[in-house]
């Protein structure tokens, strides 16, 4: 083959890309994020909760309008820190939790959670709402959900000084696996279910 610049190209079997044998994963399961959309989706569907995203609470500054019927936001900034990711209500009790994945296998870093949610979650917890943490193990393809209750100890942990992540064993003991599905992928309220009612 000549390129446009009058050179040959290389066509010898050791130049050429061989197809890789290892398979190739990038793109083999949603993020947990989307997981639980599609989850709140069918939920909503089914009547059986209300639940949410929470949207980000967002100040724009600056707006490109390059044409009528499509303006870019050039500049904007988060308002207030957020809380958690969810919230809503199923069985007459508010549901209010926070969803992380992790490719650690071993541990989950408390360095994913912040002060400001932890804070929201106490205050939940205070006034009786329902309140966890989802947690998604996506090199184990586990995904458990954690009470908020069995999460302020590690959080109170390190801040003492002591270990910045929660064990993958001591999840395994104080959460509870969510099986991944395929209408209701993540089907956490069977696991309130089982907890709460």
């Amino acid at each position: 083959m000549n390129y446009p610049n009058g050179k040959k190209g290389d066509v010898s079997s050791s130049n050429r890309k061989r197809p890789s044998s290892k398979p190739d994963f990038s793109n083999r399961g949603m993020t947990l994020e989307e997981d639980i959309n599609q989850t709140n989706k069918a939920y909503l569907t089914l009547n059986r909760a209300v639940i949410h995203k929470k949207p980000t609470p967002v100040q724009i500054v600056n707006v490109d309008f390059p044409k009528r019927s499509a303006a870019v936001i050039k500049e904007a900034y988060f308002k207030q820190a957020s809380t958690t990711d969810y919230n809503g209500i199923y069985k007459g009790r508010y549901i209010d939790f926070e969803a992380k994945e992790t490719k650690n296998k071993t541990s989950f870093p408390l360095a994913n959670i912040h002060k400001h949610q932890i804070d929201h979650m106490k205050q939940v917890c205070e006034h009786n709402g329902i309140c966890f943490l989802i947690i998604r193990f996506t090199t184990l393809e586990e995904t458990y959900l954690l009470p908020a209750e069995k999460l302020f100890p590690y959080w109170e942990r390190q801040k003492d000084g002591g270990r910045k992540s929660i064990p993958y064993q001591e999840i395994v003991t104080h959460g509870y696996i969510i099986p991944l599905k395929f209408k209701i992928r993540v089907d956490y309220l069977q696991v309130l279910d089982d907890l709460y009612f």
